[in-house]
């Protein structure tokens, strides 16, 4: 007796086993899949649970403690996204044994979470150092990349020793952050040691990638992958405006200061969505692969700023609610600086990936410096937090107002000559 044949999408409608050969890095129509999505779910709490103990030390005056805290959080939860996501694009196969291992992981980011504000209370006390539980979220993540990459070793030979190398450079890592769990060490002596462990962790991509042929990782799928993470972290700064915003209305009511403070808020974190997606990342990835490492690793500076960003308006839901212990001008710094490596960070990110500098984001970035100094000066001279964010808000506009008018045609042409010295035609 004979079955009928399957329908040709059958293979879709299950998860087993798949080889690991490697995604084609040229496929057509290649999105983000439901699981990459479900993953960056965990990393909503963990950018949340850092942009709130980085406010809560910020409002206190706590600056070395929120700000070393925060920059060793930032690192442990981007390098943990970056490298999920460059194996995805390489080797995602979608079946049961990749979703379980993705589980696991996710599993390790929520233990990272958890041990974010452990971290920050030690350092703020200043006796030991407690990142125990937020590194064995981070070596929960990392063991089960491991698994990964050795899998796509064995099944993918012809990138073998490209493979291998992440798992040698990931395991040696995870070595020392287990030896950080277990050892009292002193703040400096484990800022000194993280150092050298980051090290080995990010030289271990930029090994497997220029040395022993690379992985078939997908330029415009990572754009995505990144694109959509700055989503989620921009999500930080309608939290701090519903923060602010909430603490206006407890204050006084529903008045202007409320649609002020509003109309500051989503319009900072607006315009840096907006400006985000002004650079050509996939385009440049897609002709240029070796700009890879400066653009994935820049990011994480860029995240940073994004999520500090909307703890600075947090920061400014505390002043409202006379919570904070600092001055207006200190909580408008708390807002204007990370806004300011946002945007620097940006510039630099696009002159980086185009390859030439263009005398108009001089006039751009002027534009945006007396902007800010404005609203500094404002400070200053006492007037009221709401209106100074106002007019904090107009700085990363004009980066808006001068891609639309001008830049766009600045970067085609740049774009285009980029594509002539590579002698690509599109």
């Amino acid at each position: 007796m004979s079955s009928s044949p399957q329908p040709p999408e059958s293979k879709e409608l299950h998860h087993h086993l798949t080889a690991m050969g490697g995604r084609d890095p040229h496929e057509e129509h290649r999105t983000a899949t439901p699981l990459e999505l479900l993953f960056d779910l965990t990393f909503v709490i963990a950018f949340g649970l850092a942009a709130s103990q980085l406010a809560h030390a910020l409002a206190e005056g706590h600056y070395f403690s929120g700000l070393v805290g925060f920059g060793f959080a930032s690192f442990a939860i981007c390098w943990a996204w970056i490298n999920f996501s460059w194996f995805a694009s390489a080797y995602d196969t979608d079946d049961w044994i990749f979703r379980i291992v993705t589980m696991v992981q996710m599993s390790g980011v929520t233990v990272l979470a958890i041990g974010l504000p452990r971290m920050f209370a030690s350092i703020e006390e200043g006796a030991h150092f407690d990142n125990g539980i937020m590194v064995l979220g981070y070596v929960i993540m990392r063991v089960a990349l491991i698994f990964q990459w050795l899998r796509a070793a064995r099944q993918d030979p012809p990138r073998r020793r490209a493979c291998m190398a992440y798992v040698i450079a990931i395991t040696i890592a995870q070595i020392g952050w287990v030896v950080l769990i277990f050892v009292d060490f002193s703040l400096i002596e484990t800022f000194a040691l993280s150092a050298i462990l980051i090290l080995i962790e990010m030289g271990g991509p930029y090994i497997a990638e220029t040395r022993f042929g690379g992985t078939p990782w997908h330029a415009h799928h990572i754009s995505e992958r990144y694109g959509l993470l700055a989503i989620i972290a921009l999500g930080k700064g309608v939290v701090g405006t519903v923060a602010s915003i909430s603490a206006v209305v407890e204050e006084q009511g529903w008045t202007m200061d409320a649609a002020l403070i509003c109309i500051a808020g989503m319009g900072l974190t607006f315009s840096m969505w907006w400006i985000y997606y002004m650079i050509p990342s996939a385009h440049v990835l897609h002709m240029h692969r070796e700009r890879s490492f400066v653009w994935g690793y820049g990011h994480m500076v860029i995240f940073a700023a994004i999520v500090a960003t909307g703890a600075g308006l947090h920061v400014a839901a505390y002043y409202i609610e006379h919570k904070a212990h600092i001055g207006p001008v200190a909580t408008l710094m708390t807002v204007a600086v990370p806004v300011l490596l946002y945007l620097g960070s940006i510039y630099a990110l696009y002159t980086y990936l185009v390859q030439e500098g263009d005398r108009f984001h001089v006039l751009l970035i002027a534009g945006t410096l007396v902007i800010m100094a404005t609203s500094l000066v404002a400070a200053l001279a006492g007037v009221n937090l709401t209106y100074t964010l106002i007019i904090l808000m107009l700085a990363p506009i004009v980066t808006v107002i001068g891609y639309e008018t001008l830049g766009h045609r600045h970067q085609a042409e740049a774009l285009r000559r980029d594509r002539e010295q590579s002698g690509t035609v599109h």
